[in-house]
């Protein structure tokens, strides 16, 4: 019983830690772009440029409307996994166990300031443990969604440059 508060406790801890620019992102596969956008603004840029990258959101999740649901304030935090179908059946007839990765997400983090950083993995980063099954052919898949992942990006954050 007391694991599961320690447990809890420092989850709750985790979650009400804000997410800056200043954060220490990991450098292997990530690509983080800090923007003056607003939270609210860089996630409908977000949907916008998917969208218009021929790509679409399967998944979203993030713990701050349900945070606020129980009278928490926390930064805006936003998971979002985007994916084609084209690029799952190539997936799944390479490696089956590489699909647990699918959707790969995007990252929409608020911070303290009120503006809001993008990141997300390199596709090809999450799809490398899987290359040793999958061969050269998966590695081709996640070159061709590292260019549309960056595309994306580019895209969401346009108004910044």
């Amino acid at each position: 019983m007391t694991r599961m508060i320690l447990a809890t406790w420092l989850m709750a801890l985790w979650l009400a830690a804000p997410v800056t620019a200043d954060t220490p992102w990991p450098e292997q596969g990530w690509k983080v772009i800090p923007t003056s956008f607003a939270y609210a603004e860089l996630l409908d840029a977000l949907h916008a440029a998917v969208e218009a990258e021929g790509m679409f959101v399967v998944t979203e999740a993030g713990p701050t409307e349900a945070a606020a649901r129980r009278g928490e304030s926390i930064p805006g935090n936003r998971v979002v996994g985007v994916f084609r179908n084209d690029f799952a059946v190539r997936t799944l007839r390479l490696s089956v166990p590489a699909m647990i990765e699918a959707p790969i997400r995007f990252y929409v983090t608020e911070n303290e300031d009120g503006s809001a950083t993008l990141s997300w993995k390199a596709p090809s980063h999450v799809l490398a443990p899987y290359v040793e099954e999958g061969g050269e052919e998966l590695a081709e898949i996640g070159r061709e969604l590292d260019v549309v992942f960056e595309a994306i990006a580019r895209r969401a954050v346009e108004d910044e440059e």
